[in-house]
């Protein structure tokens, strides 16, 4: 059978179609997983229950939809991102509007915590890392950082109209509308998504592939030895740059999590309108718009581990914030916490699939990735039930957000160590290349 080659006739390279599908995909499914945050005031308020058990849903649904990830390399790998996009649009539609009808704490568990949490695993950076990284080299970190972004223009549009929706007509109202949304604006853009260019003739960004010379798309190996390896996932595990990558996903997915499932509360706790933490959290995503998109292009130049490292330390500026905001509520320092967190912090998504795929690239990189994303997500599952754990302990965040401290610098620790810059450079540090 021979290969689709319509889009081979398109004005651009077909990979910039999966990053604007992965914009609008990532802009919704990613900011409804964030809304838990929003929701959180409001199911306290309704069954006054303790707030470590609502938070332990956000923290139940990464730990129970981790086991998905390793499933889903091997899916990517073999059958494409079609069937896994697909799955993760009707897992997150359906856990939202069946939670428009919790009366149970276990129904919380089920539909915000695993189904929605599961169906965000698909939809956000984990899912889209499996194969975006295959359709560029020299642009990698740009096509990711800008298909991320999307992330920040989606919570700006979607976070502050859901709390007026949550505000006008309640929070199971809110569920439910979001539900549709996403079934409906999502499902038919998951027909345009492919695996690699290979499927359409295509090299990655764009080259043509009948002109590339032989040996071209090695110029940037540092460690022959180490590129010339088989990674599969069973190799892969028995190195320590695995085990280092993994500490630092852990550590820095930990610090983002805990922030943001107990950001809005805790705003509002120390004296800030609802509405105005809730635009906190949305300009957040907003900031790390041009922080991705600057961040995702210099890591293409000055390497990774920089960008990274930028990152965590974002968020220990913004760890620092909120504890200072406690003593002294007010709006610079608020901006500070929103800017340090959005523009720096959430750049570490720009890099977070580039990493592994240059130490471990190959035909089996996304059960590697897939594999490796089970730290991610435990360390997202264990911040925000650590940090609602030591809220309903000590009443109050500040031993939380010291250890988020003290994990910003080990994370950044973890990725120089792992070293990516000594298996392949990336395009600006690598002579004839150009990003």
């Amino acid at each position: 059978m021979s290969k689709p080659q319509w889009p081979t006739r398109l004005p651009f390279f077909y990979g910039w179609i999966l990053v604007a599908v992965a914009f609008i995909t990532m802009g919704v499914g990613v900011n409804v997983r964030t809304a838990f945050s929003l929701f959180f005031s409001p199911i306290l308020n309704e069954f006054e229950w303790d707030r470590g058990l609502v938070a332990g849903a956000f923290s139940f649904g990464f730990i129970a939809s981790a086991v998905l990830t390793p499933l889903l390399g091997r899916l990517v790998d073999s059958r494409g991102p079609r069937i896994m996009i697909a799955l993760g649009v009707g897992l997150m539609g359906t856990g939202l509007v069946l939670a428009s009808y919790i009366s149970q704490p276990w129904h919380l568990y089920m539909t915000l915590g695993l189904l929605v949490s599961s169906g965000s695993i698909c939809l956000g950076y984990t899912g889209h890392s499996l194969f975006l990284p295959n359709w560029f080299v020299r642009r990698r970190g740009l096509a990711l950082s800008l298909a991320f972004s999307g992330v920040g223009v989606g919570s700006i549009l979607l976070l502050p109209w859901l709390q007026a929706l949550i505000e006008r007509s309640g929070w199971r109202s809110a569920c439910m509308v979001l539900g549709v949304m996403v079934l409906l604006l999502l499902m038919p853009l998951t027909l345009l998504l492919r695996r690699s260019p290979e499927e359409l003739g295509l090299a990655p960004d764009g080259d043509d592939s009948r002109n590339i010379r032989p040996g071209a798309e090695s110029t940037n190996i540092v460690d022959p030895d180490w590129a010339a390896v088989d990674w599969t996932l069973a190799r892969a595990i028995r190195t320590r740059r695995y085990w280092w990558i993994a500490s630092g996903y852990f550590c820095g997915l930990f610090v983002w999590y805990a922030v943001q499932v107990h950001q809005t509360k805790y705003l509002i706790e120390i004296g800030f309108e609802p509405m105005l933490a809730a635009w906190a959290l949305g300009f957040v995503s907003l900031g790390a718009i041009p922080g991705q998109i600057l961040l995702g292009h210099l890591s293409d130049r000055i390497g990774r581990e920089w960008v990274w490292s930028a990152g965590c330390l974002g968020f220990a500026i913004c760890c620092a914030a909120l504890l200072l905001l406690r003593t002294t509520p007010n709006k610079p320092l608020l901006l500070l916490m929103v800017g340090a967190q959005g523009f720096l912090g959430y750049g570490l998504t720009s890099v977070l699939g580039a990493i592994p795929a240059e130490i471990f690239q190959g035909k089996h990189y996304g059960t590697i990735f897939g594999t490796l994303m089970l730290s991610s997500l435990a360390g997202g599952a264990t911040g925000p039930w650590v940090a609602g754990m030591i809220h309903d302990a000590t009443g109050s965040y500040a031993m939380a957000f010291m250890i988020a401290l003290g994990f910003c610098g080990f994370s950044a620790l973890s990725i120089w160590i792992a070293s990516p810059r000594k298996i392949r450079t990336v395009a600006g540090q690598t002579p004839g290349h150009s990003t």
